[in-house]
């Protein structure tokens, strides 16, 4: 009896399982990182129509972030409790009605509402992806599901400027948005058509249950643990470094070293593109739990004297987007490694609530950056810009191996 018990756990089921709901939660979270770039790319056509300043226009992503942090925290005790299904076609249909929100709006009141209420839709899919993945993908391909599903999110941020820039160009920036929702509601019915492969065994469902049923103090037990808040500031500073690239690094970038104007527009989808690609690279790092941080190490710390080279030495305008590119394989590779150390913080009844606190850092970040970092733009200090990324992802690599420092720590204390 033993043996049989020891040896269950080493029976991975068929790969056409795993892959298929791989594939149906990368395909919503690239709902999801796409959703966050619904209106950045389209900030010159709603800056004249709306009559707005940058300041208002980056008032829009903020309030986004914000909400979506709490939506997050509160998702994760919603997906313990209620399985994650249903939470992720909750945050889908709200996704798409806030697109369609955005295409009708009026006013630039009306993008402030629709850009809280697609906020709180994004929040989902952190806790929902990840109690997904664990709990249905075997631990031998755990490295490659969170890799894919890193993939999809960079791909999603990808698609947002090439598709609507284009489409706004031809027709017009509510066409595009009324595209972006259709996009949305089409992947939702893709989700619902397959539920079937979205639900929890049953065991899993009553452990979640029973869990809840010890009450509210068994619910906040998991924030006792230091290698949760570890990991939520590791995803706080991941965000800053992520939402500095994304707003601001471009056009930073533009100003140092005469990139023009086209070349510079690219460099996201290169970095984006790139960064796809360096996480499949990651996927198979990643199959030794082990060796994370030093992955994590290795990833960021390219990136970071690739940012540093960026702020100090004069780079010849063509070599950017390529330098982008390098930055985004680089960072890439660490983002599996990065996912995987939240897991083992996690204790096995509290995935959803510990996903939920962790990656509100991330909307916390997003949050935040595009004040400091517009600040400094404002001042003309882009090359302050490229300095704090590098430092930034310096601070990201202490952060992970101090995860790490406390995870050993609490193992040993518990031995004791």
């Amino acid at each position: 009896m033993t043996s049989r018990t020891s040896a269950a756990p080493l029976a991975a089921p068929p790969l056409r399982e795993d892959a298929s709901v791989i594939g149906l939660i990368g395909a919503a979270h690239l709902v999801s990182h796409f959703s966050q770039l619904l209106l950045a790319p389209l900030f010159p056509w709603l800056k004249d129509d709306f009559n707005a300043s940058y300041a208002e226009l980056g008032l829009l992503m903020s309030v986004f972030f914000v909400v979506s942090c709490g939506s997050q925290a509160a998702a994760g005790f919603a997906v313990d409790k209620f399985g994650p299904r249903p939470i992720l076609f909750g945050g889908l249909g709200i996704l798409g009605t806030a697109a369609l929100g955005f295409a009708f709006s009026s006013s630039y009141a009306m993008l402030l509402f629709f850009s809280a209420w697609a906020g709180m839709g994004n929040g989902v899919f952190h806790p929902v992806d990840f109690t997904l993945l664990n709990r249905k993908v075997h631990a031998s391909r755990l490295g490659h599901a969170f890799s894919v599903h890193g993939i999809t999110g960079s791909l999603g941020w990808a698609l947002a400027p090439a598709l609507l820039v284009p489409l706004t160009l031809a027709y017009s920036w509510r066409t595009a948005l009324m595209c972006a929702a259709a996009l949305i509601f089409g992947v939702l019915a893709l989700l619902l058509l397959h539920r079937h492969q979205l639900t929890l065994p049953l065991t899993s469902k009553k452990a979640s249950a029973d869990k809840a049923a010890e009450g509210a103090e068994g619910n906040f037990d998991f924030l006792r643990i230091p290698a949760v808040w570890m990991c939520f500031s590791f995803f706080f500073f991941n965000a800053t470094v992520l939402s500095a690239v994304q707003a601001f690094a471009p056009e930073a970038a533009r100003l140092l070293h005469a990139v023009p104007v086209a070349a510079a527009a690219m460099c996201l989808t290169i970095y984006m593109v790139a960064s796809a690609g360096g996480m499949v690279l990651g996927g198979f790092l990643a199959s030794n739990p082990a060796g994370c941080e030093r992955v994590i190490a290795a990833g960021y710390g390219v990136s970071a004297v690739v940012a540093l080279v960026m702020a100090s030495v004069d780079v010849p305008g063509a070599l950017v987007p390529l330098m982008f590119g390098v930055m985004g394989f680089a960072s890439g590779t660490a983002g599996p490694s990065r996912d995987l150390i939240v897991k083992s913080a996690a204790p096995a009844n509290a995935t959803g609530r510990v996903y939920g606190v962790v990656y509100s850092g991330l909307d916390i970040g997003q949050a935040v950056a595009p004040l400091l970092f517009g600040t400094l733009m404002d001042h003309g200090q882009p090359m302050q810009v490229w300095l704090a990324i590098a430092g930034l992802q310096l601070v990201l690599i202490g952060a992970a191996f101090n995860v790490r420092r406390v995870r050993r720590t609490a193992v040993v204390a518990a031995a004791a």
